[in-house]
């Protein structure tokens, strides 16, 4: 039995450059999610908060969001946050992702580049399936990836 639950738990991360720095991204990822349906359009369509305060640990938002082509929902809380490193992680509570997975948590870190300007954007998936089928969510990295740029993109208009 522990065997067959182990090739169900997975983890996969990726990073992502961008030209912003840390403190703009990580404000914008956990401070300021209600305007990323503003900085990323083609991905994101809104952010509702539903208990607690935006950027607080322990707050919940549900997510309204395009991803392989079908509108999905996402609600999720903050379980910590740690500004000092840029590091929040998120806990899945419920939506489209729960019917594929037991437990979804997502953690993203962002560094400064070393020598240059920008910096290094670290996602961390760690989860579990419901079942041998469910494939991996690579597809859900890629949007991480894409969403990222995005809003890379929105924060440097701004400057």
């Amino acid at each position: 039995m522990a065997e067959e639950a182990s090739s169900l738990v997975g983890i996969i991360e990726t990073t992502v450059e961008v030209k912003s720095t840390p403190e703009k991204l990580h404000d914008m990822l956990v401070g300021k999610k209600h305007h990323m349906p503003d900085a990323s359009p083609s991905f994101i369509q809104s952010c509702e908060l539903h208990e607690g305060e935006i950027g607080q640990v322990g707050s919940i938002v549900t997510w309204n969001y395009f991803h392989d082509g079908e509108a999905k929902v996402m609600k999720e809380r903050i379980e910590s946050i740690d500004p000092e490193n840029n590091r929040a992680t998120y806990r899945v509570l419920e939506g489209d992702l729960m019917n594929e997975y037991k437990s979804f948590v997502v953690t993203f870190q962002v560094t400064p580049k070393e020598g240059e300007p920008g910096s290094i954007l670290h996602w961390h998936f760690e989860y579990e399936k419901i079942n041998e089928e469910v494939a991996h969510p690579e597809t859900l990295l890629q949007f991480a990836v894409e969403v990222s740029k995005e809003i890379d993109a929105h924060l440097m208009s701004e400057e």
